[in-house]
């Protein structure tokens, strides 16, 4: 998560957040430049700052660690997606706004750029979700809550069992939605049929509807 930059005097931290804000925003397109690249976490904060073409001591005024810094990449990709999603999704009916979900959130990358993000940052969420799991919780909030949404809205029209745990259901739905590349993967492996989105969702529904 980005650290406050504020100074003692309100004009100079006024005139001076732009600035800042860009240097944060330069860190973040620096770490999504090098998981394009490679699809790997494992790069250091030196690597960052050289390609932000900034000092250790700008990204240390940001971002305490790396795991920090991919966090806060994380928090806005989510933010942004789940802005989209649920635009997409708020004009359905529950079982093809969960559909449609599910599909979005669990699609293949459009490129082998994205590709390589999708794969880093899917495969980083194991290490967030342990170091700072609290944090990384609230990152994934805006998608539970749409998900959770989502099931209201089926309770309401009838169609998913009113008895559900809510909440507990649509962690389980996000869980299987986001770890769409690794259980594609297994799939293949266990059975030379990967898994996609669809099988995802036709799983979700059997267990929520009435």
């Amino acid at each position: 998560m980005a650290k406050s930059s504020a100074r003692t005097s309100t004009g100079s931290a006024d005139a001076d957040a732009p600035e800042e804000e860009s240097r944060a925003n330069r860190f973040m397109r620096s770490a999504l430049a090098i998981l394009g690249e490679t699809g790997r976490t494992d790069f250091t904060v030196l690597e960052v700052v050289e390609r932000s073409k900034t000092s250790l001591r700008s990204f240390y005024q940001h971002f305490s660690t790396k795991d920090e810094l991919l966090l806060a990449l994380i928090d806005r990709i989510m933010t942004e997606s789940t802005h989209r999603w649920r635009e997409d999704t708020d004009g359905l009916d529950a079982v093809p706004a969960l559909r449609q979900l599910v599909e979005r959130v669990s699609a293949p990358a459009s490129s082998t750029t994205q590709d390589s993000i999708n794969r880093g940052l899917t495969f980083y969420n194991d290490h967030l979700a342990e170091t700072l799991p609290r944090e990384y919780a609230r990152v994934l909030s805006p998608v539970h809550g749409l998900i959770t949404d989502i099931i209201n809205r089926g309770i309401t029209e009838g169609v998913f069992d009113p008895e559900l745990d809510v909440e507990r259901s649509a962690a389980l739905i996000m869980q299987a939605a986001l770890g769409a590349m690794r259980i594609r993967v297994l799939g293949a492996e266990l059975n030379g049929a990967p898994i996609d989105g669809e099988h995802i969702f036709e799983f979700c529904i059997r267990a929520l509807r009435k």
